[in-house]
């Protein structure tokens, strides 16, 4: 008979939970979230424009790149307002990964494929199925590996401050950054050099194009590793840092208001690559270690 109560009481709490409905959400951060979907919408109708126009000084392709980079701006800030006013939701957590995959998994993949597709043709190639398939084959993968990295990071993830020191696989917003970063360098940055050098345009250009389906399947592969990446964020400026990091700091800001492009791309490079760096970095001064600590110890 306990049994039977049980059983009815499990039900009857289940079925209240079903009938529940979200009563109340915050009103900033979530706009800030849809602000960050908004960019990535946006992105993709500029990367589907005819790339033969321009808004002034910028290409669609470019300002595609830059309002992909403005999304990356308002994820940083919707999760930090709802963090400061302790208003962290199940829900804000699916509205961001939603707007997300938009922003940081269609809008990047998408604009890849466009700025390649538009190069194959101007270099008379664009009839090649081939080249045609690994492009979207690049991007599909892209785009898939940053679901699942979304997905995973909405079930492992903790509401505490504590947990957003780290992230583990390279997150979805420096995967995109590497991309649209070397598009915004490719459209910004390169016409200036042509008008100084045309051999160092066609090699800068050639190693761009061939390098960019091949970086979008590494940091997808980056996306569902274990390689763990520092929240730049909390890590290196949040609290009282060295003197020395605070001219580093200074150096990169001169650098970007030198030279934006080649400043976006630098930094989110180094990124993707750093964990993996120092991953091959410490494995080789340990086995070092071990090969010196056996030479000591000598012949047993």
């Amino acid at each position: 008979m306990p049994k039977l109560k049980t059983e009815a009481a499990r039900r009857s709490l289940l079925r209240r939970v079903r009938r529940q409905r979200l009563n109340y959400i915050t009103i900033l951060p979530s706009l800030i979230t849809i602000l960050n979907g908004v960019c990535g919408f946006t992105a993709i109708i500029y990367a589907g424009k005819n790339p033969s126009q321009a808004v002034g000084p910028y290409s669609y392709f470019a300002i595609a790149g830059y309002l992909v980079i403005l999304a990356m701006v308002a994820d940083m800030l919707d999760g930090r307002l709802a963090r400061l006013s302790q208003n962290t939701s199940s829900f804000g957590g699916q509205l961001d990964s939603l707007c997300d995959i938009v922003s940081f998994g269609v809008a990047p993949a998408f604009l890849m494929l466009k700025v390649l597709e538009h190069e194959l043709l101007l270099v008379g190639l664009g009839d090649e199925q081939l080249l045609h398939r690994f492009i979207w084959l690049a991007a599909a993968a892209y785009m898939s590996c940053a679901a699942i990295r979304l997905a995973r990071f909405n079930v492992e993830n903790e509401e505490d401050e504590s947990a957003h020191m780290s992230f583990i696989g390279l997150p979805s917003p420096a995967a995109a950054g590497v991309i649209v970063s070397l598009i915004i360098f490719h459209q910004q940055t390169l016409p200036e050099i042509l008008d100084k050098n045309a051999v160092v345009y066609a090699l800068c250009e050639s190693a761009i194009m061939y390098a960019l389906p091949l970086l979008a399947l590494g940091v997808a592969m980056l996306m569902v590793s274990r390689f763990r990446y520092p929240h730049l964020l909390n890590q290196y400026l949040k609290g009282k840092k060295p003197f020395g990091q605070l001219i580093r700091v200074l150096l990169l800001l001169v650098f970007a208001c030198w030279q934006l492009p080649a400043a976006l791309m630098f930094v989110f490079c180094v990124f993707a690559a750093s964990s993996v760096v120092k991953r091959l970095y410490y494995r080789i001064i340990k086995s070092q270690s071990l090969e010196a600590v056996a030479t000591l110890q000598g012949p047993k």
